[in-house]
């Protein structure tokens, strides 16, 4: 059983030494634990320093590419390289790596295909009120979007089966965490969530400048990973919005007719901003029939990609595949049948 642990790098030539030290290399059921550091770019000596310590693996981006971008690179990695469970944390040393452990517990004993860590928002020092509040509506938007009943959405420090790492895919440029959350809810993979504590504060995130456009693009990484899955629902609702909307300007109209005054010429506008909310509305409903069939296309597509890369990743026939929907795949009895085949 391998464990892979990769760290996504910006400039942390300062903080890595202390993620990397950190890093339990004996966990109980894991034969193999191996770092992977991915650097999007770095300007300081992160690759460097991630040598120095004695990383076995490194991806260099030649520019910055993005957060997301290196986590999907990383899982790649860290696939072909065999690896069983993938731990995901940060190069800032924001997460105890000590706690890596318990992080995997749940995959190890089956019941879960991705853990992520709650940093128990409501005790980090660091985070303002706000922060906290919105972290907190933040979680529970995502929770209704992926179907799911995890703490702290947004967080980093996370686990992921074989399984689940090949069965998601990344298509947004900011951040992984609430796509991948979204994209596990919808696809029925056991998710689990574990409280973790954190360490202080080494610097401000790089991945936003300020907590309203964490928020802006957040919610728009959510509604977009959600469309990706009921694109219906999406456009069906906004079009019954639109045209409920439109009914309104009708209805004064009718009202004006009834019981103000026989001269209503002086309304016809009433009809005609109610006949284009109500056309846009129609519009809506009837993209939601184009993306619905799109949306099967997708599947299909998808369907497709992981077919590709259990070829690629050396997986087993399509009989595993089948194991694994029923039920009946072990971890360790996948690990095992790799080691044989290789």
């Amino acid at each position: 059983m391998k464990l892979i642990v990769q760290i996504p790098c910006l400039d942390e030539e300062e903080t890595l030494p202390l993620v990397v030290a950190s890093i339990p290399r004996q966990i109980p059921g894991i034969d193999v634990v191996e770092v992977l550091v991915v650097d999007d770019g770095s300007t300081d000596r992160t690759v460097e320093v991630a040598r120095a310590c004695g990383v076995d693996h490194i991806i260099r981006n030649t520019a910055r590419k993005g957060l997301a971008h290196s986590f999907a690179a990383g899982l790649h990695e860290a696939l072909r390289q065999g690896a069983d469970i993938i731990v995901n944390t940060d190069g800032d040393n924001q997460y105890p790596q000590e706690m890596i452990p318990q992080l995997v517990a749940p995959i190890l004993a089956g019941r879960a295909d991705m853990v992520v860590a709650d940093r128990q928002v409501r005790t980090i020092s660091e985070f303002s009120w706000l922060k906290r509040v919105l972290q907190r509506i933040g979680s529970r938007v995502v929770n209704a979007a992926a179907g799911t009943s995890v703490a702290d959405a947004a967080s980093g420090f996370r686990a992921y089966s074989r399984e689940a790492a090949i069965r998601l895919n990344v298509v947004t440029d900011f951040s992984y965490a609430m796509e991948t959350l979204v994209a596990a809810g919808r696809k029925r993979l056991a998710i689990a969530h574990v409280p973790v504590t954190t360490n202080p504060k080494t610097r401000e995130s790089r991945l936003f400048s300020n907590m309203f456009e964490h928020v802006a693009r957040s919610g728009g990484a959510i509604l977009r990973s959600y469309a990706m899955f009921r694109a219906y629902t999406v456009f069906l609702l906004c079009g019954a919005f639109f045209i409920a909307l439109g009914v309104l300007p009708y209805l004064r109209f009718l009202w004006w007719a009834a019981t103000r005054s026989p001269q209503v010429s002086g309304h016809v506008q009433s009809l005609v901003i109610g006949g284009v909310l109500v056309l846009f509305g129609i519009v809506l409903v009837v993209l939601g029939v184009v993306a619905d069939l799109l949306s099967v296309n997708r599947r299909l597509i998808e369907d497709v990609l992981l077919r590709v890369k259990r070829l690629e990743y050396g997986e087993g026939s399509p009989g595993d595949e089948q194991d694994h929907e029923a039920g009946i795949g072990d971890r360790q009895l996948q690990a095992l049948r790799r080691r044989r085949m290789r």
